[in-house]
């Protein structure tokens, strides 16, 4: 009976945290998708930063998923505040410089 109560209490206070976090995301003027959004898109960026020291050897393919990726954490990213993501700074940079060479190597080649 004991062990029900510990788990019923801890239950609680599990939902008690995930309700505050709610709270604290909207006090943020976020919606609960966008952050998960940028969540998920953090976890791209850190695949992106990896991929992105070998850019000059990708295929016309790759630059194309390179680039795809690219914008959705771009958008991600655009819709929550700045604080959030500036520790993240200069890999987001450094994406965003990869990704404008890619668009004009692709635009002279045109």
């Amino acid at each position: 009976m004991e062990i029900l109560q510990i788990i019923i209490i801890l239950v609680l206070i599990i939902i008690g945290l995930i309700v505050f976090a709610i709270m604290q995301i909207r006090a943020a003027g976020m919606k609960i998708k966008d952050f998960i959004d940028f969540i998920q898109a953090n976890e791209v960026l850190d695949n992106l930063y990896n991929i992105s020291k070998k850019y000059e050897k990708m295929s016309q393919n790759q630059q194309i998923v390179f680039l795809m990726e690219s914008e959705k954490v771009f958008n991600a990213f655009d819709k929550v505040p700045n604080m959030l993501w500036e520790d993240e700074y200069q890999k987001y940079s450094q994406i965003l410089d990869i990704y404008r060479n890619i668009k004009i190597s692709r635009w002279n080649e045109r």
